[in-house]
């Protein structure tokens, strides 16, 4: 209501928004406002998708991928060798400077590859980079890293979720001084790390052969705000330059603003709701009864979700995973259509005919949340709400302290299902199942670059997570934004917002 009241009101008041926003034009400053704020900038110690977008500005991998094909491209290496089915050579680019000045060589490599691979490294996503086994310096230009197992997507993972630190410089600052002055190689540095605050500046010295191709606007200034509404009255007041993934319902009434636009893109994030099958938040926990979760799955109407309320061309997926990523087999997923008689009945054989009272820990839009907690309650469920902030949730169910959760997993956009189902099915702390048999087909599936083999242990996989209900796929993303008409923005199936790409009007 607040919002729509905003709209409303600003329509009538062009000035409001259009000056300010020229302003920012000609001050050349992109300012862009995100509710999911980053405890760590450094990329390896957060795992949220706000994180990973700061990430690509301010950090180069040794791989690019090119965001309409998917082909991996040359970045800080300008060529690679598959030497075998667990070691890749590496050879660098000469001439690459880092944020501070220093020189890029082999031992930054070395060194970042090492760090994080290690067994007591703490990266907050270890199944990105606990394949590596080492890294070895050949000369000053060229790397080996040897692998613990073959990893087909290897490339991938290293074009968007291994950015290169700078060996002396990190030494020297320690991780604390690291994530308040961080340095690495891409189109912008980061210039100032606050509460609720990155500002970035273009980086005059940026290699000019990178495939990712030189920033043009002069800096960014990245906010983050508590949540939607504010979110959306900083972009409607003329404070914001770019938001993203706002209520879907505003989005043609963003449009019609005479100084804003609002665009859409499916992307390859999935939202889901976690089961605690394993029991971890509690003892007794109902959700540990397959039936009980199988009536969860019956109890809420999918479809009605992703057409209503995240709208833009959302689908369901049938398996837990993104539709085209390697070894998302939809047809060995057992289905289960909306049908609230049969949840009630599920609920009475599993000896709950009254239902029973949970939680709902969840960050995503309200609205997406309250529909899910509807459709519970109309079958006997009563799920309590709480509404936290993704870092919050994150912590929290990690613990093991979440009996049903309800949020979203983009891959890292990377098109290989080794980059969602390790995490909830490969026995680790996201993992609310704890199949055995499960944990099994993680293991056998990640230790071949057989494709076909590949894909039928992940079919089998796929097979027994659906039958016995353990994380429900919900509906895909469509991400929305909103953005101010002096800005060329294009959008991309990944998920990330490209704004060394972005250019004024």
């Amino acid at each position: 209501m607040k919002t729509k009241t905003l709209l409303a009101g600003l329509a009538m008041g062009v000035a409001l928004i259009s000056m300010p926003a020229a302003a920012q034009k000609s001050a050349d400053t992109l300012r862009i406002v995100l509710r999911d704020a980053v405890t760590n900038v450094d990329p390896y110690y957060n795992q949220l998708r706000t994180g990973l977008v700061l990430s690509h500005q301010a950090w180069d991998g040794l791989v690019y991928r090119d965001p309409d094909t998917f082909a991996a491209k040359p970045l800080l290496a300008t060529s690679w060798k598959i030497v075998d089915d667990t070691t890749i050579d590496f050879a660098l680019r000469r001439g690459v400077k880092f944020h501070n000045g220093d020189a890029f060589t082999a031992d930054d490599v070395v060194y970042t590859l090492n760090l994080v691979s290690a067994a007591d490294s703490k990266v907050s996503t270890p199944s990105n980079v606990n394949w590596i086994d080492k890294a070895e310096k050949v000369d000053d230009f060229n790397v080996r890293v040897k692998l613990k197992k073959p990893t087909p997507a290897a490339l991938e993972y290293f074009a968007m979720v291994i950015p290169i630190y700078p060996k002396a410089y990190r030494e020297k600052v320690g991780p604390e001084g690291y994530a308040k002055a961080p340095v690495g190689t891409g189109p912008y540095k980061i210039v100032k790390v606050e509460a609720g605050q990155v500002d970035f500046e273009r980086f005059a010295d940026y290699y000019a052969d990178s495939s990712r191709g030189k920033a043009t606007i002069g800096k960014l200034q990245v906010r983050f705000v508590p949540d939607a509404a504010t979110e959306m009255t900083e972009l409607l007041a003329g404070r914001a330059d770019f938001i993203w993934n706002f209520n879907a319902d505003q989005f043609d009434a963003v449009n019609r603003m005479p100084a804003l636009q609002a665009l859409r893109q499916e992307s390859m994030r999935v939202g889901f709701l976690r089961l605690d099958a394993a029991g971890r938040s509690a003892p007794g926990n109902p959700i540990t009864n397959v039936k009980v979760r199988q009536a969860i799955f019956h109890a809420i109407d999918r479809e009605q979700i992703a057409k209503q309320l995240v709208q833009g061309g959302s689908r369901v997926p049938p398996a837990p995973c993104y539709p085209s990523q390697f070894g998302c087999d939809a047809k060995a997923a057992v289905l289960y259509p909306y049908d609230p008689a049969k949840a009630k009945a599920l609920l009475a054989e599993a000896g709950y005919p009254n239902g029973f009272e949970t939680e709902l820990v969840t960050y995503v839009l309200p609205q997406w949340a309250s529909s899910v907690q509807g459709y519970l309650n109309a079958v006997g469920i009563k799920a309590k709400i709480s509404q936290v902030q993704v870092q919050a949730l994150v912590q929290r169910c990690s613990r093991g302290e979440c009996p049903m959760d309800m949020g979203s997993w983009g891959s890292y956009s990377i098109n290989d299902v080794s980059a969602i189902i390790p995490v909830y099915y490969g026995g680790g702390a996201d993992d609310y199942a704890r199949d055995a048999e499960l944990i099994k087909l993680v293991e056998s599936a990640g230790t071949t670059m057989d494709a076909a083999k590949r894909q039928a242990d992940y079919s089998k996989l796929i097979k027994r997570a659906t039958e016995q209900a353990y994380w429900v796929p919900l509906h895909t993303y469509v991400t929305t934004y909103g953005l101010s008409k002096s800005l060329a923005f294009k959008t991309f199936p990944d998920e990330m917002p490209r704004f060394w790409l972005t250019k004024w009007n």
